[in-house]
């Protein structure tokens, strides 16, 4: 595992001395090591129990998140609507033209989710497919599109006016406290940033800049404050979708129908892994790791489908088959997705169609196709999925 190289460097209307540095890495790496089959099991375990998946309305008045109880075979069952006590865009397809606007905490216990019309963020307790609204604070910028949460930490990514990114600490109540000195700017106005993620250890903060083709690392400080971004050309254009697979490897998902991995060096520089893979579908803006970390999977807007490829080791990708594993109905502009902790399911968000795509992951990275929920209002603004 590493985390960075040391090379040089039926639906209601209303939704961060060198030696040292090296030696507390190996230790990092060896823990992450010991802990790795224990924490195998329990996931695994845990995939043999039910879950929800939620999906963000972005309704210009009263944004709600919208929940579903999972079934231990995928199946969902309507749950509720809860109100996020903000506003989103609204819209039609794709208001929000960003991944990470709906993120679940890594122990499913909080969900967050923006509020792009009226600037703030909220926090919600989860309990199954039932939620309670927690807190709703203001984003530290405008126009909210993208979350990015791990432990204590949660970074908003504003994309309106010249863009930015601000820090949070999530508190034991789920209260989101704002960190001092932790807003940071985008590497140039006019960006159109599309999303933020944290590293696994914590220590670093991407941005993705659609209209630049750049993608910003920022150095997280112990007291989670920011460094200035450090920006690298992307190496396929239209840079949209970021996320970390499990050795660390920053996997991008391009909009130019690409699919590009990176290793994150010390120095807030990417070196790129594998190049602009081609997704063979269209409108490619989205990604999932799943199929227990061996896959990451890119949902194909244009074409209503979904294109898979292997995580190798150190991160080299490599496509699945003929690279299209999996179909939604024609039209469907499935424009966001989500798996499972274990990566057993895959959902995706069917925007024009308004409905969840409902697929499992075979061992070998495949998709098996288990239909459509309906229920949703289609073309009506929906951004955002997360799923346990």
């Amino acid at each position: 595992m590493f985390f960075a190289s040391r090379s040089q460097g039926p639906i209601s209307p209303d939704w961060s001395n060198e030696n040292m540095k090296s030696l507390r890495l190996t230790l990092v790496v060896c823990l992450a090591a010991g802990v790795g089959s224990i924490l195998g099991q329990q996931i695994s375990n845990a995939e043999e129990n039910t879950g929800a998946v939620f999906v963000m309305s972005n309704a210009a008045s009263n944004n709600q998140v919208l929940a579903y109880a999972r079934q231990d075979d995928g199946s969902l069952q309507w749950a509720g609507a809860f109100s996020t006590g903000g506003n989103g865009s609204g819209g039609t397809v794709d208001p929000l033209h960003s991944q990470g606007s709906l993120v679940l905490s890594a122990d499913h216990r909080l969900l967050f989710a923006v509020n792009a019309g009226s600037g703030t963020v909220s926090s919600f307790a989860v309990s199954g497919a039932s939620l309670k609204l927690i807190d709703t604070i203001p984003s530290g910028g405008s126009s909210p599109t993208s979350i990015a949460q791990n432990g204590d930490l949660l970074y908003v990514l504003n994309a309106g006016g010249n863009g930015n990114v601000n820090g949070f600490r999530v508190l034991g109540n789920g209260h989101l406290h704002p960190i001092q000195n932790s807003s940071q700017n985008l590497s140039a106005a006019a960006t159109s940033p599309t999303a933020v993620i944290l590293s696994p250890n914590n220590r670093f903060l991407v941005v993705t800049e659609s209209a630049t083709n750049k993608i910003d690392v920022f150095r997280v400080y112990p007291n989670g404050s920011l460094s200035a971004a450090v920006s690298t050309p992307s190496a396929g254009s239209v840079p949209f979708a970021p996320i970390f697979a499990p050795d660390g490897a920053l996997i991008v998902a391009n909009a130019s129908n690409t699919i590009s991995s990176y290793r994150l060096e010390w120095n807030q520089s990417l070196t790129v892994i594998s190049n602009a893979l081609p997704t063979d579908g269209m409108a490619t803006c989205w990604d999932a790791i799943a199929a227990g970390g061996r896959a990451v999977y890119t949902d194909n807007a244009g074409t209503s489908n979904i294109s898979g490829f292997s995580i190798g080791r150190n991160g080299v990708l490599t496509p699945i088959g003929a690279t299209i594993v999996a179909s939604n109905p024609s039209g469907s502009t499935n424009l966001d997705m989500a798996s499972t902790v274990g990566g057993r399911f895959v959902y995706t968000l069917n925007a024009a169609s308004g409905g969840i795509g409902v697929f499992s992951a075979e061992n070998d990275g495949t998709l098996v196709n288990h239909g459509q929920v309906d229920g949703l209002p289609a073309s009506a603004g929906l951004n955002g999925i997360a799923a346990f």
